[in-house]
């Protein structure tokens, strides 16, 4: 009976896709400074429960340690610029979309298809 009605709750949940931007940083580097965003599935019965969710996420996963050259490297949660309801889960529901521009067309287009080639590559049997 549990199976079935975790199933149920599945079902009867909203999902939603969260953008959760982090600033990396590290001691002592003049790099650029750099961001990470992640896209992360959020279930949810409501935006605002989504959002809340989220940012704890964010927050929970902020860390700071020392890398190989002993600087000290910090992830700070930034906060949750994008939540984005997902309506139905099935094949082919398209989750999250991005225009990319460049003056570097076929650079780009050749970068797209050696990616897919390893993907490939990678879950192609062995034998």
């Amino acid at each position: 009976m549990i199976p079935i009605l975790t199933g149920l709750q599945i079902l009867l949940m909203n999902f939603y896709i969260a953008k959760i931007v982090f600033s990396i940083s590290a001691e002592g580097a003049q790099n650029v400074p750099q961001f990470d965003e992640q896209l992360r599935l959020i279930t949810a019965d409501s935006t605002e429960e989504a959002f809340l969710k989220a940012r704890t996420l964010g927050l929970g996963e902020e860390d700071s340690f020392y890398n190989s050259r002993m600087n000290k490297v910090k992830w700070e949660f930034i906060n949750v610029p994008e939540l984005i309801p997902l309506k139905n889960l099935e094949n082919g529901t398209e989750l999250y979309s991005r225009t990319h521009e460049t003056d570097e067309a076929t650079a780009y287009i050749h970068s797209v298809h050696q990616k897919a080639i390893s993907i490939r590559m990678n879950t192609l049997p062995l034998f």
